[in-house]
């Protein structure tokens, strides 16, 4: 039997920085991880690497004035908290607020990162009080999600008091006298599937380990579509989805979270979830049903699956959970970007370090010659040519034509398509009250939008900005904002509100603090962010 000081359960983000802090402490820490050393870092390797922070450098570089009471108002209109169980997670809000405008940046100067100088405004607030961000806070990560992940990863794995075990998938917490002192489950066959992809189950034989302290950081339940449906809150959002894509690996299936209820834990808040409207379909998939989500600028004209013009605040990157609530609302699971080539070329960007390796490479040449080249990147130009989603005409009857054989099953109306774009055009063209058109006219305001995330407004059927791109946008699956119920050390309680001593919950597995610490929606950002601010609370605590 294993024996060690500390039993950190995933390799992902949040299990590197528990268990690097954890060492430096000089506890004996051992990892256990369900996929592979191809697999290290988890879903943080596949992300942007957009970490939420207040009043940096590079805001200030950018007349950005942030500020932490700005902050608060803003994550706190946006979580809406009001269930007696939130008062943890309302605890963890407050303190990640107080990280990100305070030692945050700092610290993972110190670590070796750096972020690109446009700070991305991702979530905007549309109306005075209420959901989303008044201003950038964005911080896109050079090297991406590859490039958070890198100093936990180098450090973990040069540490002496860190031992890696992979093909380790955890079963059942051991609990003795009401205690945690250790885990035990299954070997598996090695697999050197690439990194994302699918690798076997088969069982080589059984383990056991044993700790002072298990800190769960295992994620959450995105790669589980059955238990994302179990747990999708219809009452609010309306039914769940009959198809939607995978935004993350099939590892990503939640299982340990049940092992922790079983073993006597609490999780919360498992009806608060973050699903994207604007997914595609990878024409190049890694994972089962993999899907990839388009950081729209706020350009595209978007059109629910009748057809029909969605109204505020429904446009492209304002209101994610009210956006799907809206599509939901048509009985279907799809909805429409209608763009030109011009908007395409200037606002479109794909989530993700494999659609960006400009930035993931981390020189700027690269991202020069990317980002001010002829065209899309190639990543959007791509999926451009070969995704499924895609529709490109010349004008616009062959345009609805193309869209409606892609969705047989809601028929559009090329005649009720016309009239909506030529009324926008007409606001363009006029000034005349559009509210889209205002939001694109107030984004341009921003310099880091005007320089690289917002198209010069332009007439949608204006000939020389096309050709005209039709996008059918799927649910996209991601991440869960409930959790394991923790309080502000991350130690795990019970349904009665103690702690389960011995056991300790972070990241994704947690709800990214306190077991749901962004309430009802997230602001972006705060996932990273989230995943190391909690494991580098629990890492200090163990």
């Amino acid at each position: 039997m294993e024996q060690a000081d500390v039993i950190v359960i995933g390799a992902g983000l949040s299990g590197l920085v528990s268990a690097w802090h954890a060492a430096e402490r000089g506890r004996r820490v051992l990892i256990l991880e369900q996929e592979g050393p191809q697999s290290l870092g988890g879903q943080a390797w596949w992300s942007l690497g957009g970490l939420f922070m207040v009043d940096t450098p590079e805001q200030r570089r950018l007349r950005l004035r942030d500020s932490r009471d700005l902050a608060a108002r803003d994550w706190f209109g946006s979580a809406g908290f009001d269930r007696p169980e939130d008062a943890n997670p309302r605890a963890w809000a407050e303190a990640y607020l107080d990280f990100a405008a305070g030692p945050m940046r700092a610290y993972l100067h110190g670590l070796g990162m750096r972020w690109f100088p446009v700070v991305g405004w991702a979530e905007r607030r549309y109306a005075p009080e209420g959901h989303g961000n008044s201003l950038p806070r964005f911080h896109v990560t050079w090297g991406t999600g590859t490039g958070v992940v890198k100093p936990y990863a180098v450090r973990v794995m040069a540490h002496p008091r860190i031992t890696l075990a992979f093909r380790r998938r955890v079963t059942a917490l051991t609990v003795e006298a009401g205690l945690v002192t250790g885990v035990e489950g299954e070997i598996l066959a090695p697999d050197n599937a690439p990194i994302g992809a699918s690798t076997n189950r088969s069982v080589t034989g059984r383990f056991a380990a044993r700790a002072e302290a298990v800190v769960i950081a295992s994620g959450g339940i995105g790669g589980n579509h059955d238990l994302v449906r179990a747990a999708w809150p219809e009452a609010r959002l309306g039914p769940a989805p009959v198809r939607m894509v995978s935004g993350v690996p099939d590892y990503v299936d939640g299982a340990m979270l049940g092992h922790a209820e079983a073993a006597g834990a609490q999780l919360i808040n498992r009806d608060r979830m973050w699903h994207y409207c604007e997914g595609l379909q990878n024409w190049d998939p890694i994972w089962p049903n993999h899907g990839i989500r388009i950081l729209p600028g706020p350009s595209s004209l978007w059109l629910d699956a009748r057809g029909d013009r969605m109204e505020a605040p429904c446009f492209p990157g304002f209101d994610t959970l009210g956006t799907l609530r809206r599509i939901l609302s048509t009985g279907h699971a799809h909805s429409w970007f209608i763009l030109t080539q011009s908007i395409v070329e200037k606002e479109f960007a794909l989530s993700g370090s494999e659609q960006n390796p400009d930035l993931t490479s981390g020189k700027w040449l690269a991202v020069l010659r990317e980002r001010l080249g002829k065209g899309a990147t190639r990543a959007v130009e791509a999926f451009k040519e070969k995704g499924a989603d895609f529709v490109v005409a010349r004008d616009l009857e062959t345009l609805v034509t193309g869209m409606t054989a892609l969705t047989p099953e809601a028929p559009l109306d090329p005649a009720q398509i016309r009239a909506q774009i030529e009324a926008r055009d007409a606001a363009i063209d006029s000034g005349a009250e559009d509210a889209q058109v205002t939001a694109i006219r107030q984004a341009r305001r921003y310099l880091g939008d005007r320089l690289v995330r917002t198209a010069k407004p332009h007439r949608l059927l204006d000939p020389a900005h096309g050709p005209l791109i039709a996008v059918r946008l799927n649910i996209l699956t991601r991440k869960s904002l409930g959790g394991l119920h923790t309080d502000l050390s991350a130690r795990a309680l019970r349904p009665d509100g103690t702690t389960f001593p011995g056991l300790f919950a972070v990241g994704e597995a947690a709800g990214f603090g306190g077991g749901g610490y962004h309430g009802y929606n997230a602001l972006e950002g705060t996932f990273l962010g989230g995943c190391i601010f909690s494991g580098r609370t629990a890492g200090e605590g163990v």
